[in-house]
């Protein structure tokens, strides 16, 4: 009997013991695999690398020093018309928009500012600069349209705390299944890129509506709270993202490239159970671009250049005057006249003067001698032709 019972059960401890050591192992196994799952590296974006050229780079230096001056903002955006669920009798609609706790405008030197993204249905979001003007949609097909609105940074990156997204579904005429997300499910909102860019690197940037947190979609793998990641497709090479952050990517064709998102489950299929989950969008490259976001990601604007893009008072400080020195005067040539040159008088030799000689005293000249005067009787007759007519003369008397 001893012997015959042995068998059956040596053959039962054994099995017993061979199903303990895998279960053990299996669970060790199961064990390792969901820590090593939820030990994401809060630095890590991108759960497989980008393959080709594609490839994730650091945010531009000046954009992470003008992205602190905007942290401070929690918007909240609304919509207050069209109403939701409200059925509109027109193709027209007019759109009113509210935001609170962030300034909306664009500097008027370089045309950037914080603005919000509104979208109709699945198409590009339109900027929008100024709420107080009303929003106004024309030739809408009947049926049923979706708007989302939520709150940019000036280069184009989304607000992503509570109540910086809003959404509403309205109808024209009739409800139709066209463009009615499901409000219960993951919800993907394509944000950046679209349309021109003239540098690298380019901004990945999306919306992520009715999606769990990764730690409670992975604290039950037996619940109903579904995982979820987004597949990012770039001219055909494809990644994955499990952070919901804004991505920074070069290696971009000059030309059209085109960028595809998609929601995913956790098995990695998609979820295509909803409006908008798969989008794709079609971009034109243009490097050396002069805008001021293409100068931004060059790095070649400085944080205090472009304060005036996150502060609306800011003002651009003039740079101090470098001094320089004053121009010396050149003098100009005054016509000089030379003087005349006097002719030189000839020089005479010295003549030695003589000394005067004493004038000599003339003689006294010998007095005349006293005379008498003589008679008639003494004169004799002059012997002249006139002594004819004296003689005469006398005769008469």
């Amino acid at each position: 009997m001893f012997g015959i019972n042995w068998l059956p059960t040596a053959a039962k401890v054994l099995l017993t013991a061979l199903l303990t050591v895998f279960l053990v192992f299996n669970l060790s196994g199961c064990g390792d695999r969901l820590a090593t799952s939820k030990e994401i590296p809060p630095s890590s974006t991108l759960t497989s690398a980008p393959q080709e050229k594609i490839s994730e780079v650091s945010p531009p230096d000046t954009i992470q020093i003008l992205r602190e001056s905007l942290d401070t903002y929690r918007p909240q955006v609304a919509i207050l018309s069209p109403q939701a669920d409200e059925v509109l009798q027109d193709t027209t609609v007019t759109v009113r928009l509210a935001v609170r706790d962030l300034p909306i405008f664009k500097n008027p030197e370089l045309g950037l500012g914080p603005h919000l993204h509104l979208i109709l249905d699945n198409q590009p979001a339109q900027e929008i600069y100024d709420i107080t003007q009303p929003i106004v949609f024309e030739d809408l097909l009947p049926g049923t349209h979706t708007l989302r609105v939520f709150a940019t940074r000036p280069w184009d990156e989304s607000f992503k705390n509570e109540g910086a997204y809003a959404q509403t579904t309205f109808h024209l005429f009739a409800k139709t299944q066209e463009n009615n997300p499901d409000p219960n499910k993951p919800l993907l909102t394509y944000n950046s890129p679209t349309g021109n860019y003239g540098a690298e690197p380019i901004l990945l940037d999306f919306y992520l509506t009715n999606a769990p947190l990764h730690l409670v979609a992975r604290e039950n793998p037996n619940d109903e709270v579904a995982d979820w990641r987004i597949r990012v497709t770039v001219n055909g090479s494809s990644f994955l993202v499990e952070r919901w952050q804004p991505i920074y990517l070069k290696g971009f064709t000059p030309g059209k490239n085109w960028i595809q998102l998609e929601v995913l489950d956790e098995n990695g299929n998609p979820v295509i159970n909803n409006a908008f989950n798969n989008t794709v969008r079609v971009i034109t490259y243009s490097p050396r671009g002069k805008d001021t976001l293409s100068k931004l990601m060059r790095g070649e604007l400085s944080a205090a250049d472009a304060l005036g893009i996150v502060d609306p008072n800011y003002i651009v400080k003039a740079p101090a005057p470098t001094p320089t020195p004053e121009p010396i005067p050149t003098p100009e040539p005054t016509e000089t006249t030379e003087p005349t040159p006097t002719p030189e008088t000839e020089i005479q030799p010295q003549v030695p003067l003589s000394e005067p000689e004493p004038a000599a005293t003339p003689e006294a000249a010998p007095l005349p001698e006293p005379t008498t005067e003589p008679t008639a009787e003494e004169i004799p007759p002059a012997q002249t032709d006139e002594g004819e007519a004296t003689q005469a003369s006398s005769e008469g008397v």
